[in-house]
């Protein structure tokens, strides 16, 4: 194993819900060993659907190891400790004031690791803010995504939480540049991720834009959002009531659609141009509309593929794995939890077209095993599980009911 690889290198893992956990899940693909370190009564994703675990948790917890442990006793921080010992990067998303509760800041974890790589998923970083809490939303409605996100006129969040999943990459990319460094410092090994700093960073390009409108214009006169930029650029309805979205980034790609489709506007000079077909934004919105609404969307697939036009079908949830493209061998690893079967989708840019690995673990299943080959003997074990201090394996009080289609 080479100084600066992650493959192998042992990682704990102090998550709950998505940002530390979507970040020792991608470390865990890439070759990590996680260990997740839970409470007594686990992390609160196990039991959010039906009482049991949710989608966060079958998604980004497989290929890990679940150990679970009171941090509230003496007992159990003795134990932590001596697993810490062992580690070589902690990641955690707990509250800066929790943290100091549980003495799993930088400084206790360095006391008993000197060279661990350290990585805290916070709410905000350093400034005013440091102590205050924030959640996937709040970095939303903070760095101006939920504002332009209306339902019904009222603000509101986008639905998948890319704030936290964006945080838990951006910390991989900072343990990555952790690992290189042969010397350990504070600067190189204390990694603070805020979400806050995260959604300003995803954000950077509308802040930039504003203000280049308000030097050039002398307002804040905002760019169009999205789709809505470009004339063509979005979603239309086929005639079979089938959702079509468009890829119309520029002047070639509008005189692909044109051909392809047959129409006369191909041939109008006035449209030739992005600049002219923003000046008749409506008049182009309507062209296309009716374009692809008048036929199937089977005919449109076709003709468009063969010009070379970029599209898709805007999709149903539950259809999405059912493509061809995510069913290419290596993109998807299937894996058992609780007798229901799950393919889940692997890190981008790694074949698991033989990866079994780990499932999602039941709460504690991996305690012994690894208390056991930290030297702890089996009475040591036993005295720790009588006094609370630890949760080992224990079969689920219950397997979720599949409702069966009879039909």
């Amino acid at each position: 194993m080479f100084p600066d690889s992650i493959e192998g290198r042992r990682v704990l893992e102090l998550g709950t819900m998505l940002a530390a956990p979507f970040a020792c899940h991608i470390l865990a693909e890439l070759g990590a060993e996680v260990i997740k370190v839970e409470p007594l009564t686990g992390d609160p994703t196990r039991a959010l659907v039906r009482g049991g675990p949710s989608g966060t948790f079958i998604a980004y917890s497989h290929g890990k190891k679940s150990v679970a442990m009171d941090l509230g006793t003496d007992v159990g921080r003795s134990v932590f400790a001596s697993l810490l010992a062992s580690v070589d990067i902690v990641v955690h998303n707990l509250s800066p004031a929790s943290a100091r509760k549980l003495k799993v800041t930088y400084e206790d974890c360095r006391a008993l690791r000197s060279n661990i790589v350290f990585c805290h998923i916070r709410g905000y970083g350093d400034g005013p803010m440091a102590g205050e809490l924030a959640s996937n939303p709040v970095a939303e409605a903070s760095t101006g995504v939920m504002e332009a996100n209306r339902v019904n006129g009222r603000p509101s969040r986008l639905g998948p939480s890319y704030h936290d999943q964006f945080a838990g990459a951006y910390a991989v990319i900072g343990i990555m540049a952790a690992l290189l460094h042969r010397e350990p410092s504070e600067k190189t090994h204390k990694i603070e991720i805020g979400l806050y700093e995260t959604g300003l960073h995803v954000a950077a390009r509308d802040l930039a834009g504003v203000q280049l409108k308000t030097q050039l214009l002398g307002s804040p006169e905002r760019e169009p959002h999205g789709e809505f930029a470009m004339p063509g650029y979005g979603a239309y309805q086929s005639s079979d009531e089938r959702w079509v979205y468009l890829l119309m980034l520029n002047d070639g790609h509008w005189l692909k659609f044109c051909q392809a489709l047959g129409l006369p506007e191909a041939d109008e000079e006035v449209l030739r141009k992005l600049k002219g077909r923003k000046q008749q934004r409506v008049r182009v919105e309507a062209t296309v509309k009716a374009a692809v609404g008048a036929l199937p969307y089977d005919e449109i697939m076709r003709k468009l593929s063969a010009a070379g036009m970029g599209f898709t079908e805007v999709l149903p949830i539950e259809r999405v794995l059912d493509a061809p493209q995510a069913r290419h061998p290596g993109k998807l690893v299937h894996h058992e939890f609780r007798k229901l079967e799950f393919d889940l989708p692997g890190f981008p840019g790694v074949d698991h077209a033989n990866s079994a690995g780990l499932p999602p673990r039941e709460l504690g299943a991996d305690t012994r095993e690894v208390l056991t080959a930290l030297g702890v003997s089996e009475n040591r074990y036993c005295e720790l599980l009588q006094a609370g201090a630890i949760l080992d394996a224990t079969t689920p009080t219950f397997a979720w009911a599949p409702v069966r289609n009879t039909a």
